[in-house]
């Protein structure tokens, strides 16, 4: 989407001025959140004043606006090494070899990531479904330290 606003330049004349907002997302519960996406050290006076407009245009229909930071690193490689597994064909893989349930009941009590994996079949079979079950929220485990097999996983679904 994108905001046009007027503007009177420094000599008097009107001039349009625009701006798209890096994301819109629809909560689960129907609330609605505009984000702009911007490295705190590159904004400039006048990111600000759009990001100041863009708020109060949000309000106007009753959305919320956030300005985030540039993403952590480790944060962003894991979600992007999670975001491989999303596909449903690793669900209907595990619910053809009831790996997805047993993998919830063996990480009901937290434990290392392969450790667990072991516990419910031969590891190259299982990290896949392991994988895709981190991504869907159905087994959790710190995203902003590196992953790695010795990682604590256990199942349930995020909370904020």
């Amino acid at each position: 989407m994108w905001l046009f606003w007027p503007e009177t330049t420094v000599s008097g004349r009107r001039r349009w001025r625009s701006h798209a907002p890096d994301f819109f997302a629809r909560r689960a519960e129907g609330s609605a959140l505009l984000l702009d996406c911007r490295p705190a050290g590159l904004v400039k006076p006048r990111d600000r004043a759009v990001f100041e407009l863009t708020a109060r245009a949000a309000a106007l229909v009753g959305w919320d606006y956030e300005v985030v930071d540039a993403p952590d690193e480790v944060l962003l490689a894991n979600v992007r090494w999670l975001a491989g597994y999303r596909h449903p064909r690793f669900a209907v893989e595990a619910a053809r070899q009831g790996r997805g349930p047993a993998l919830r009941t063996v990480f009901s009590t937290p434990r290392p990531l392969l450790e667990g994996v072991e516990w419910v079949g031969e590891p190259i079979a299982v990290l896949p479904v392991a994988y895709h079950l981190l991504w869907r929220g159905q087994l959790r485990c710190k995203l902003n330290v590196p992953m790695s097999m010795e990682m604590p996983v256990h199942a349930g679904r995020w909370s904020r």
